[in-house]
This record gives structure tokens, C-alpha cells and sequence, in this order.
């Protein structure tokens, strides 16, 4: 009979409990413990186990216990208030074409008319903004000090100069070849200025070459950094043993082994001021030196390039060529003075006849 009535109240618990949402079958359980007695308890779990249970879920348990309303009910309070409210007027906003708009207009308080933004578009994040003010710090030397900022672009100047040059006497001496004459000055006077220009270039690049040397050796004497001792003042023996063996050297290899010689003084500074031996502005201010220099010695190189095949090699120094040039010019001025003196007798010789012949008319 005890087994019949907790089948019965098991069966009525598990059709009544909707709402809560704990598991049914420990809820049973606890039943059958306090109304069957010890001895039957493993027979009516088992029972329960055997028949399939399916959980809950939460939203469903939150939709049984929220009221339900309706959503087409009217707020006639709200409706009210909206009747009554009173529109707010946007003549910027309003005109002929604001009832059209393109699709992918903007629209709301931050559009015009015609749909176009008001309100100005944020602009991207300019990603060169950092590099290009690296780089015109970069080209003004602003850590450099003043003076040797100065004194340093007044020393690459001569250097500059003897380049310009170079090409332009390149200029003067294919134009001679192509039209027979040169722009403002001849072939001859191009040429010889063109060799003049060549130990100034290659002289002054060994004497600058010589100096970049010569300041570790007065940053050892100063300390600065410390005292190094010979790594130091070997970086001042190599630049110099390395210069003026180029003006052995005819132009165009004296100016590549410049060209080197210059690259090799940049790194062995830039090393140098890494370790503290040099100011910290000091491997700026030589690359732009550096940068100056070597792009002179290319266009020198380039400029001699194009008349490589039309310089005469009269001699094997600077100043056998000049001379060999100073006895061509002088004479082709003997040549033209000959010319002349023939064309002036030609000349007197012409009037000559003119005269007898007019004498001779005269007398008839």
C-alpha cells in the first residue's frame, strides 16, 4: 500500500513542478527518502532513472515566469505627448533636393542638403610625418654646433666647385666635336682647363681626407672619452697613408680611390662614436659631408666619362699634359698669325690693282 501512494505522489510532483529549475530527479529523490522507508529506496531511484528526463532550459524558464504583454497595446499618454510636441525647425536642412538624397549619402545632423558631410572628415594619420622630420633635421645638422656647421659646408664648397667644372669642361669639349666649335670657350682651352682642374680635385681630396685623420688624433690629446691610446691614433696614419698615394694615380682611378677612401673614414668614424670616442652629432654631420663629397667625385667621374676618348694623353703627369697643351695653343696662335698676314696681304694687293687699274682709266 506505502508503494503505491509514493508512486502516486511521485507522479503528481512531476506533472505539478513547471516553474522551478532544479533537476527533477534529485527533487524526487529527496521525496522518496522522506516517505518510503530505507528498505525501498534503491527500488524507486531505480525507477526514476529508467524513464528519460529532458532539462530545462533558462530562457525558457524566464518566458513561463515573465507575464506576457501585448505588443499592440497603444500608450495613449505617449501618443498624447508626441501630439503635442512641437517640431523643431532646420532651414539649413530643409530645401528643394532635401527630400532626395544619393544612397550612400550622409544623413542626419552632420549632413548638408545635399547630403554631403557637414561636419569635416578626420584625416588619415600621415605614416611619413615622423621619417620627413628626420630627414630635415637630418639635412639642417640642428644637433650639429653652428660653427662647424658652418665651417664644414664651407670645405666641401672647393670640392663642389672643381665637379661643376669638370662637367661643364666635359660640355665645352663634346660640343666642339659635334658642332666644330665649343659654347663660350674652344677645345683646346676646355682641355687645358680640364687638366688644370684635375690635381686641385684629386690635392684637395687627399689634404681633406688627411684632416678627417687628424681629428681623432686631437680628441685623443683632449681625452675625450677617455684616453685610447693607438686604436685611436691609427685611424689618423691609416686616412693619411691612404691619401696622397692617389696623386700618383691618373684622375679617374685617384678619384674612385678617394671615393673609397672616404666611405672607409665614414664607418671607422660612425664605430667611433658608438664607443663614445666622438661627440654624439659627429656621425650626422659626417654623412652629409660625406654625402656631398662622394656625389662630386660621381659627377666628376661621369662628366669624364663622356670624353674619355677625346682627351689627348700628351704626357704621363698633370704637368707634361699642360705643357704639351701650352705648345699647341701657342701654335696654333703662330698658324693664325700666319693666316692673317696672308689674308692682309691678299688684301693690300687687291687695293693695289684697284688703284693702277683706276690710274689707267683716268689717263685714257
Amino acid at each position: 500500500m506505502s508503494l503505491l501512494a509514493s508512486r502516486g505522489l511521485l507522479r503528481s510532483l512531476a506533472k505539478s513542478s513547471t516553474t522551478t529549475t532544479t533537476t527533477p530527479l534529485l527533487r524526487r529523490s529527496q521525496l522518496c527518502s522522506l516517505v518510503r522507508p530505507a528498505a525501498a529506496r534503491h527500488q524507486t531511484l531505480g525507477l526514476s532513472l529508467s524513464k528519460p528526463t529532458l532539462p530545462k532550459t533558462l530562457a525558457l524558464a524566464r518566458w513561463q515566469s515573465t507575464e506576457r504583454k501585448n505588443v499592440n497595446e497603444v500608450d495613449a499618454k505617449q501618443e498624447d505627448n508626441f501630439a503635442h510636441e512641437k517640431l523643431e525647425v532646420h532651414p539649413e536642412l530643409v530645401s528643394a533636393e532635401s527630400s532626395a538624397r544619393p544612397i550612400m549619402a550622409e544623413t542626419g545632423d552632420g549632413a548638408d542638403a545635399r547630403g554631403k558631410a557637414a561636419v569635416p572628415v578626420e584625416e588619415d594619420t600621415d605614416m611619413m610625418a615622423g621619417i620627413r622630420g628626420d630627414l630635415v633635421r637630418l639635412t639642417l645638422l640642428e644637433d650639429v654646433p653652428r660653427q662647424a656647421y658652418y665651417v664644414g659646408m664651407a670645405g666641401v664648397l672647393p670640392y663642389l666647385a672643381t665637379s661643376l667644372s669638370t662637367v661643364y669642361c666635359a660640355y665645352e669639349i663634346n660640343s666642339a666635336h659635334e658642332h666644330g666649335s665649343g659654347l663660350f670657350i674652344d677645345e683646346k682651352t676646355a682641355e687645358l682647363a680640364l687638366h688644370v682642374i684635375e690635381p686641385i680635385q684629386v690635392g684637395y681630396g687627399a689634404v681633406i681626407i688627411s684632416f678627417l685623420g687628424a681629428i681623432h688624433w686631437g680628441l685623443e690629446w683632449a681625452a675625450y672619452g677617455g684616453m685610447h691610446g693607438y686604436p685611436r691614433y691609427m685611424i689618423g696614419i691609416i686616412s693619411t697613408g691612404l691619401a696622397w698615394p692617389t696623386l700618383l694615380l691618373p684622375a679617374e682611378y685617384a678619384l674612385i680611390s678617394q671615393f673609397l677612401i672616404f666611405n672607409f673614414l665614414y664607418y671607422a668614424d660612425a664605430r667611433a662614436c658608438k664607443r663614445g670616442w666622438t661627440p654624439p652629432w659627429y656621425t650626422v654631420y659626417r654623412f652629409v659631408l660625406t654625402f656631398i663629397v662622394g656625389g662630386s667625385i660621381v659627377v666628376s667621374l661621369i662628366g669624364r666619362g663622356h670624353i674619355a676618348d677625346k682627351i689627348e694623353a700628351a704626357g704621363s703627369t698633370p704637368a707634361d699634359r699642360i705643357r704639351a697643351l701650352r705648345d699647341s695653343q701657342g701654335q696654333s696662335r703662330e698658324e693664325e698669325e700666319v693666316a692673317r698676314r696672308r689674308f692682309l696681304a691678299r688684301k693690300d694687293e687687291d687695293e693695289d690693282e684697284e688703284e693702277e687699274e683706276g690710274e689707267d682709266e683716268e689717263e685714257e
